[in-house]
């Protein structure tokens, strides 16, 4: 399998933003970051395989940060047994999908 240390920082970077950010800003971006930590539970289930688990359910504003991180990475740990094509592409889509999540929090809440 590639390294997922980027994907890990990445989402614990991103996870302390979100940790970090004043409330106003937190209450606005929340919904995105949900979302995320979302998708990336979404697609560690789908690598790990066996039964459904329920959706990520929203924790609310002040736990975003911790379900990103926890979400990337329960991922990280599933593709340790995936196939290495499989996880070089989920891995490269769940860090620009974080990536981008980072970039839109700094420039998003930096106007606040």
């Amino acid at each position: 399998m590639s390294d997922p240390t980027p994907l890990l920082f990445a989402a614990d970077r991103l996870a302390d933003r979100f940790r970090s950010m004043p409330q106003r800003s937190l209450t606005r971006l929340a919904p995105e970051g949900l979302s995320l930590a979302r998708r990336l539970a979404r697609r560690e289930q789908a690598v790990a395989g066996g039964p459904a688990r329920s959706e990520l359910p929203d924790a609310g504003i002040f736990a975003v940060g911790d379900q990103i991180a926890l979400a990337a990475h329960d991922l990280a740990e599933a593709l340790r047994d995936a196939d290495r094509e499989e996880a070089e592409a989920v891995l490269a889509r769940a860090l620009a999908e974080v990536e981008d999540a980072y970039r839109l929090a700094t420039t998003r809440s930096a106007r606040m």
